[in-house]
């Protein structure tokens, strides 16, 4: 089975708000869609941070950013367009910027055709959404995240267009 490294960024602002898509995927485009996180796949020769970095850029015009460590892991299967399927690899990191309206202008053709939404998101409006979300203890992960970086347990390093990495 062929295996892709994601990069999965918890995306926040100022207000502690977090940045999620709304879309579906493109071996189901007709199932309902589900919130997710900003990021994709690492390609070849970049480093997570980089391919975090250029994710964030192209999903959401946003380039003054600090990003954090890699939280957490996770694995998904998913099916490409032809039905085969994909081991996911998700490497999570949340990061901050100066929040605003995200762009849609770097997005790939893929994007816009299964990409519904695009919002900012309050911990409670989080807690609240009865629509799927991945990971779907993302309310717990983002109160997490929130309380560690009140407490200073979270540090935030590598800022837009570093090419440092991991």
């Amino acid at each position: 089975m062929r295996e892709r490294l994601t990069a999965r960024v918890l995306l926040f602002d100022p207000a502690g708000r977090i940045l999620l898509l709304k879309g579906r995927l493109p071996s189901n485009p007709s199932a309902p869609g589900a919130w997710f996180t900003v990021g994709g796949g690492v390609e070849p020769g970049e480093s997570l941070v980089q391919a975090a970095l250029r994710e964030i850029g192209e999903e959401t015009g946003f380039r003054d950013v600090r990003l954090g460590p890699v939280l957490w892991d996770g694995e998904q299967i998913h099916h490409d367009r032809k039905g085969r399927p994909v081991r996911v690899l998700e490497r999570f990191m949340a990061a901050w910027c100066a929040g605003g309206e995200p762009s849609r202008e770097g997005w790939q053709a893929l994007e816009h055709e299964f990409v519904d939404d695009i919002r900012w998101w309050t911990l409670p409006e989080l807690r609240a959404c009865a629509e799927p979300m991945f990971p779907a203890d993302l309310a717990l992960r983002m109160a997490e995240i929130l309380n560690q970086r009140r407490s200073g347990e979270v540090q935030f390093g590598f800022t837009g267009g570093s090419s440092t990495g991991s």
